[in-house]
């Protein structure tokens, strides 16, 4: 078996990629419970047998390896500990996770990938090899990152990572001509939806939607992390009594300059209100993504209506799209899933690249990526 993405240190075997395997596994179940936080899992496993294992959750603070370490106990002294990221080597909530390693007397650690905040980015790695413990980076490198994307994508760009979710009809239609949209998809699509909003940090909306469907963006599933509730709402006009509100969630609201209102005051009891300037498709992007990013949001998914699609794809690179195709039909009197553009020939049309398709229940389901043309 060829083992992947290890560096040229060699001593890794065919059972060390099991063992990182099992910590990616681990590392996946943090999913909607570990952000802004990346999703680690820890393994750590003397004489071919685990003696310690753990992944990391946001509310229960300790770093996947120092609780893998803990569990261990005395069994870490000259055991391996596998881990699919860099352990930290700076004070945040926690100590330095190099620090409690180095302690637990470990032989060798195995790092699928390096940490691309710049506060480790190789700095944990180096600290280890310092101490005299032998490191080995690289073990299932591309699993690794393709796990954490939103949080690799958030150092990089500094903004969260940004995927649109549509549900439309095999004609392009995201409701019927009265704007009603309940149920355009079926109960399969809608129940992904929510897996997808559980896993993301934000859902956003514009006016058009609150006002039309009142939605409550509320999520399934044990979060014990409160998602952010995101409106795009130029003039003000979020009713206070909305559905939004109904649970703990925070929920911010970004409008136009100078917006008023006379429930502007009743508004900013039950929201953080932000102020951004106006671009050409609506609001600006690039200001309502820094903000977002400063509150540590690592991925947002978008379900606004067609105003705010439009918008999204007119200013932002790269996006992610999500489609869920039902099997029906609209016709020319259904309203689309994106607004004019601009008068522009085929060969200059937006076109998603990585595409995969899948059936959800009776719907199908497109992904892909909008990037900017090479």
């Amino acid at each position: 078996m060829e083992v992947k993405g290890v560096n040229s240190e060699g001593g890794v075997t065919e059972q060390d990629e099991q063992w990182m395997r099992r910590a990616l596994r681990l590392a996946a179940r943090g999913k909607g419970l570990a952000s802004p936080n990346p999703m680690v899992g820890a393994v750590v496993v003397r004489d071919g047998k685990v003696v310690g294992e753990s992944f990391h959750r946001y509310d229960r603070v300790l770093h996947a390896e120092v609780a893998a370490l803990k569990q261990a106990g005395e069994a870490a002294r000259g055991a391996d500990l596998y881990v699919t990221l860099e352990p930290c080597c700076h004070v945040g909530r926690t100590p330095p996770c190099i620090d409690c390693i180095i302690a637990a007397g470990v032989r060798r650690v195995f790092i699928a990938t390096e940490d691309p905040n710049p506060q480790v980015r190789g700095r944990g790695i180096a600290s280890l090899r310092r101490e005299g413990i032998e490191v080995h980076v690289g073990l299932l490198r591309e699993e690794a990152v393709r796990l954490n994307e939103a949080f690799f994508f958030a150092m990089e760009h500094g903004r969260p990572l940004v995927t649109l979710k549509l549900g439309l009809t095999l004609d392009g239609r995201i409701a019927a001509w009265d704007g009603s949209s309940r149920w355009i998809t079926s109960e399969a699509s809608r129940r992904k939806v929510h897996q997808m909003r559980f896993e993301a940090d934000a859902v956003l909306v514009g006016i058009g939607t609150i006002l039309a469907d009142d939605p409550s963006l509320d999520v399934r599933g044990a979060r014990r992390k409160r998602i952010q509730k995101v409106v795009l709402d130029s003039g003000l006009r979020t009713p206070p009594e909305a559905r939004l509100f109904s649970s703990q969630d925070p929920v911010v609201i970004f409008h136009g300059p100078n917006a008023g209102g006379p429930d502007r005051r009743r508004l900013q009891s039950r929201a953080d209100l932000v102020g951004v300037r106006r671009a050409r498709y609506g609001l600006d992007w690039c200001r309502i993504l820094e903000e977002l990013h400063r509150r540590q949001i690592r991925h947002v998914v978008v379900e606004g209506g067609a105003h705010v699609a439009t918008s999204l794809v007119a200013h932002v690179r790269p996006v992610r799209v999500a489609l869920f195709y039902s099997p029906k039909f609209l016709g020319s009197e259904g309203l689309p899933c994106i607004r004019s553009l601009g008068k522009r020939p085929v060969t200059e049309a937006l076109a998603l690249q990585d595409v995969t398709w899948k059936r959800i229940g009776e719907d199908l389901m497109l992904t892909g990526v909008l990037r900017e043309v090479e």
